[in-house]
C-alpha cells in the first residue's frame, strides 16, 4: 500500500494486500468449513448404530473452526485500524510540506545547494565531518571546534576540491577527537525541507529531496 501526500496537496491510494490476504483466508475457512459440515452429515447418514462417531471430536473441529474465523476478523480489524493511523499521520504531516524538519538519520539531504546537521558535544573540542557518496567515496571533510552543547554545520554542496554536487542525500560522519588523537562518533541530526508524506508499505515516511525517514524520526519541526 502506498499513500502520498506532496508539496501539491495530491495523493495517490493503492490497495490493501492485507485486507485482501483477510478476505482470502475467510473465505477459503468457509468453504472448508461447508466441505466439513458435508462430510460430517454424509457420515452420520451413513454411521454404525452400533458404534457412532464422537460427539466430543465433532465439537472440537467446530471450536477450532471458530476459533480461526475469530483470528482472522481480528487480525483483519487490527489492519484496518492501523491503517486509519496511517491515514490520521499521513494527513497530519501533510501539514508539515514545505517546513524545516529536524530529524534522525544517518545521511544528510542536500537540497537547493545547502545542508544543515546539528550535534552536542559536552566540552569544546574538535570534530571531523565526513560526507560520503553512495559508494563510500569521501567527497567532503571538515575539522571544525564545537562548543559545549548544542552545534550546527552548515554545507555548501561542494566537494573538497570545490565541485558542486547535485542535490540528494549523501551519508554523513560526525567524530569527536579527544587530547590523545582519538576519535568516537557523535549523534546528529539532519535539518531539511520536507517534500512529501509516504505509506511505503505500512510505514509512514517523510520525504526531504532525496533522502527518505521515518516518520517516527523527527525531532522537531520549523527548526
Amino acid at each position: 500500500m502506498t499513500t502520498t501526500a506532496t508539496a501539491t496537496g495530491t495523493a495517490t491510494n493503492g490497495g490493501s494486500a492485507i485486507t485482501q490476504q483477510g478476505t482470502t483466508a475467510l473465505t477459503g475457512l468457509s468453504t472448508n468449513f461447508n466441505q466439513f459440515l458435508a462430510m460430517l452429515m454424509t457420515q452420520l447418514q451413513h454411521q454404525d448404530p452400533t458404534q457412532p462417531l464422537d460427539a466430543n471430536q465433532f465439537t472440537s473441529q467446530l471450536v477450532q473452526y471458530s476459533s480461526v474465523e475469530q483470528q482472522i476478523a481480528t487480525n483483519t480489524n487490527l489492519t484496518k485500524l492501523i491503517q486509519l493511523t496511517q491515514a490520521n499521520q499521513i494527513e497530519q504531516s501533510a501539514a508539515m510540506l514545505g517546513k524545516q524538519a529536524t530529524v534522525s538519520a544517518s545521511q544528510l539531504t542536500l537540497q537547493n545547494g545547502g545542508a544543515r546537521i546539528k550535534f552536542n558535544t559536552r566540552t569544546a573540542e574538535p570534530v571531523t565531518i565526513g560526507i560520503y557518496n553512495a559508494a563510500g567515496t569521501l567527497l567532503r571533510s571538515a575539522t571544525v571546534k564545537s562548543v559545549a552543547g548544542t552545534n550546527a554545520w552548515q554545507w555548501n554542496g561542494k566537494s573538497s576540491n570545490g565541485t558542486t554536487l547535485p542535490d540528494g542525500a549523501y551519508t554523513v560522519t560526525v567524530n569527536s577527537i579527544d587530547a590523545q588523537g582519538q576519535t568516537a562518533a557523535v549523534p546528529f541530526t539532519v535539518t531539511g525541507t520536507v517534500t512529501s508524506v509516504q505509506n511505503q508499505n505500512g510505514t509512514v515516511q517523510l520525504q526531504m529531496g532525496g533522502l527518505a525517514v521515518p516518520f517516527t524520526a523527527i525531532q522537531s519541526v520549523g527548526g
